[in-house]
């Protein structure tokens, strides 16, 4: 079975990239089940429940990142949304859930988590190694397709979760840095691992934002705004997991890049 996971999607550009492409993927590569990091979709932060609708048409589960409550009036949204999944690191005061479990037609079920690090990032979450743990010990022990997106800045904290969950989940792909990794591996006990996914956004850009602003901060290291680049192609970036759908085990990971003109 194949899995198709698809990089942060940013703004307006990002989402018709992805509404547009992944019918095309889910059929070139036969993935029966599409998730999309979607926490810069609406106007590069956050997102809203009218943006998320919009995208569950071609994407079976959204997760989502440290921009979750980017968007005003998003934390009453989500209590409607039961395919968006919000960092389970979070505080279980906050609305919405960090773990569902999904069924996928062609081979059961899967769990999708979502964690956001810790190094480099707000330091409102809690521990995502110790997090993590309760969420894979309350799963139904039948479902053993899993797949984590783990949210984070750094690599070493990107590395460190593959290894610490190799063996016990699907895949885990790492997103936030918006840039494509070329490691992605199945690490020795059948996990499959991505350190980043890579965007959905301009491909001219810096992260999907406008270049000459932001060279303008970096060259003056002054105050100013960063908005999402519309124009040009747009790069769609991802991975295809392909996994055993009896043990839940990783077979391979391929890394996916595609550009389309809107």
């Amino acid at each position: 079975m194949n899995l198709l996971f698809i990089g942060d999607v940013v703004g307006k550009g990002g989402r018709e990239a992805v509404k547009r492409l992944v019918p095309e993927l889910r059929r070139e590569f036969n993935c029966s089940f599409v998730v999309v990091n979607a926490e810069n979709s609406a106007a590069g932060n956050g997102i809203t429940g009218s943006v998320a609708s919009d995208l569950l048409k071609c994407a079976d589960v959204l997760t989502l990142g440290d921009h979750t409550w980017d968007q005003k009036g998003f934390d009453a949204e989500i209590r409607n949304l039961d395919r968006i999944i919000r960092p389970a690191n979070y505080s279980k005061r906050q609305p919405g859930r960090g773990v569902g479990v999904f069924r996928n037609p062609a081979s059961g079920e899967v769990a999708v988590i979502s964690l956001v690090g810790k190094v480099f990032m707000k330091d409102s979450a809690y521990d995502p190694f110790e997090t993590v743990d309760e969420v894979l010990a309350a799963l139904p022990p039948a479902v053993n397709t899993i797949l984590v997106d783990f949210h984070a800045e750094a690599t070493s904290e990107k590395e460190a979760m593959g290894y610490y969950l190799d063996g016990r989940v699907t895949a885990v792909i790492g997103t936030h840095t918006h840039v494509q990794t070329a490691d992605g591996c199945v690490l020795p006990g059948g996990t499959a691992y991505l350190s980043d996914a890579g965007m959905v956004g301009a491909a001219r850009s810096v992260l999907g934002r406008e270049v000459d602003a932001v060279l303008h901060k970096f060259t003056t290291g002054m105050p100013v705004r960063f908005p999402v680049e519309e124009n040009g192609p747009i790069r769609l970036c991802g991975a295809v997991v392909g996994y055993d759908s009896a043990t839940g085990r990783a077979k391979s990971i391929t890394a996916i890049s595609r550009e389309v003109t809107l």
